[in-house]
C-alpha cells in the first residue's frame, strides 16, 4: 500500500487573512468609535434628542389631558339636554320661542 499524501497546510495568504483581518477590524473599530462618538452627530446630538424627547413627552401628557376633558364634555353634551341648552344660549346666542330679548345700545 502506498501512503496517502498529506493535504497541504494552509497557505500563507489564508493565515494572514485568518489572523490579520480580525486584528485590522479591531484596530479600525478602536480608531473610529471615538471619532463617531465625539462628532456632531454623536454625544452632543444624543443630548439634544433626549431633550426633544422629554419635551414631546410633556406635550403628549398635556394633549392626553385635553383629550380626556373634551371626551368628558362630549359625553355631557350627548347625555344632558340642559348642557346642550346652556351651550346654545351662551355660545350661539339662541333663545326659546317664548322669550323676549331686549338689546340696549352701549
Amino acid at each position: 500500500m502506498r501512503p496517502q499524501p498529506q493535504p497541504p497546510g494552509p497557505s500563507r495568504r489564508t493565515l494572514l487573512i485568518e489572523r490579520g483581518l480580525p486584528i485590522g477590524l479591531l484596530a479600525l473599530a478602536i480608531g473610529s468609535v471615538p471619532v463617531m462618538v465625539l462628532s456632531r452627530e454623536g454625544l452632543p446630538r444624543l443630548s439634544t434628542v433626549q431633550k426633544e424627547l422629554s419635551s414631546v413627552d410633556r406635550e403628549n401628557v398635556e394633549l392626553r389631558r385635553e383629550i380626556d376633558t373634551l371626551r368628558a364634555r362630549a359625553k355631557t353634551l350627548r347625555d344632558d339636554p340642559a348642557s346642550v341648552e346652556r351651550l346654545a344660549r351662551d355660545d350661539l346666542g339662541m333663545i326659546r320661542q317664548s322669550e323676549v330679548v331686549f338689546q340696549f345700545p352701549d
